[in-house]
Formats: C-alpha cells, structure tokens, sequence
C-alpha cells in the first residue's frame, strides 16, 4: 500500500520513547491494537450480514448471472485502491466513511458463497479462520522475532498466486485449483503474522500524530483481507458444494 511501509526498516527515533513511562506506553499500544482489532472484526461482521442478507434475498441469484456481477465483484478493489493510495488526502471520517462502504461492497461481492457452499461448511469453515487468525495474530504481535524478511517472501508468494489464478482461468485445472487454494491459505496465513507485527510497529511512529486515526483504518482493512482471504482460500478448498 502507498505510504504503509514497515517501519521497522528504520530505527525507532529516541523521541517517540524518551519520557513516556513503559507502563503508558503499553497502555496506549494495547488501546491502539484494539481499536484495529474492533474496526477489523466489526467490518468482517458487516460483510458477512450483507452478504447473508443479499444472498437469501434472491436479489444475489438474479444480479450475479448479469453483467452488473462485474461492478459487484470490482468495487471493493476501487474501495482499497483508494484508501491504499490517497489515505494521506482524506480525513480521518472520510477514511472511517469508506471503509465501512468497502465492507458493504465485499458482502455484496461474496454473497456468491451462499449460492455455491452449504450453510454448515461455510459456518464451520469461518469458525476455523477465526481460530487460526487469533493464534497467528497473537503469534505475531508477542514474537520477538523479527518478520520482516519474512514478509517479503509472502507478498512475492502473493504475487505468483495471481498469476496462477489467472492462468488456471483458462486451464480450469481441479487439481490446481486446489493447490492454488491450499497456497493461499499458507501465505495469509503467514501475512497475519507478518502484518499483526508491522502494525504493532507502527504505533510507534503514529502515536500522538494526526496519522493515528487513519492509521487504525488502513490496519484493520489490512488485517481484515488477510482474514477474508484466508476464508475464501480454505472454504475452497475444504468446502462442501451445494
């Protein structure tokens, strides 16, 4: 994302730590990983009850079969590619107004998930992503370890992952289909780890800023695809068709 590099590729400036008590400190890193955590879980929770709602609405069957599938399904990009790009133009309000407007367009987007997979599996396979994500994310924000080489290896791996979709477009290949979903899996499942760091970090640099604020938003829209992805990965490949 433009303008969200890791900060750890430079020293914490002395400023940012010299007289604040190590008690406040983590006080105010604790509220901030909250407030991330609260906009993250409440945007996956306003998705999943749009998508739901659209999905048993009848309106999801009809739209999706029609060119307009093709708006639904591109709109949350437009959504991130905003936010990604012009986070350091927009206000804290209007950065709040549009991530809540990115979650409504990713639950439009994949209300498509009740058309294809069973209530149950989907249900079950939420659950699963929930679990794992609070592990990882817990892993990466108490490891000592720094993942920032790491981190590097996964966005590559990210990378090569669209490319083989787009290429498995065309082959229509099961079998790597399947290893497409299970890669995907692994590498989001690495990115939670990696990014849960990079924002801890980040607190460093934006605490007592005006950044702060637009800073919660671009963490929780960080945290918040790594999670989505990782769902869609794993119920495609360990979800039970209708």
């Amino acid at each position: 994302m433009a303008n969200w590099s890791d900060p750890r590729t430079t020293a914490v400036p002395r400023s940012t730590t010299v007289g604040v008590g190590e008690a406040a400190f983590d006080a105010g890193l604790r509220s901030y990983m909250l407030s991330v955590y609260n906009y993250m879980a409440s945007g996956v929770l306003l998705t999943g009850i749009v998508a739901l709602l659209f999905a048993n609405s009848g309106l999801a069957a009809q739209v999706l079969v029609t060119p307009l599938r093709w708006l639904i399904i591109l709109a949350p990009l437009a959504f991130v590619m905003v936010l990604s790009f012009g986070i350091n133009r927009l206000s804290t309000t209007a950065a709040q107004g549009l991530f809540w407007a990115f979650a409504v367009a990713m639950g439009l987007s994949m209300s498509s998930i009740f058309l294809v997979y069973t209530g149950t599996s989907i249900a079950q396979t939420f659950f699963a992503t929930a679990a794992a994500f609070a592990g990882l994310s817990l892993f990466g924000y108490t490891t000592k370890k720094d993942l920032s080489g790491l981190g590097t290896f996964l966005i590559m791996g990210v990378v090569g992952l669209l490319v083989a979709m787009v290429i498995n477009i065309f082959l229509q290949s099961t079998m790597m289909q399947l290893a497409i979903s299970a890669i995907g899996v692994l590498l989001f499942a690495g990115l939670t780890a990696y990014d849960t760091q990079k924002i801890k970090s980040m607190y460093f640099y934006v605490q007592g800023t005006d950044f702060a604020g637009k800073s919660v938003v671009m963490a929780a829209l960080t945290l918040y695809l790594d999670f989505i992805n990782m769902f869609t990965f794993l119920l495609q490949f360990m979800g039970d068709r209708r």
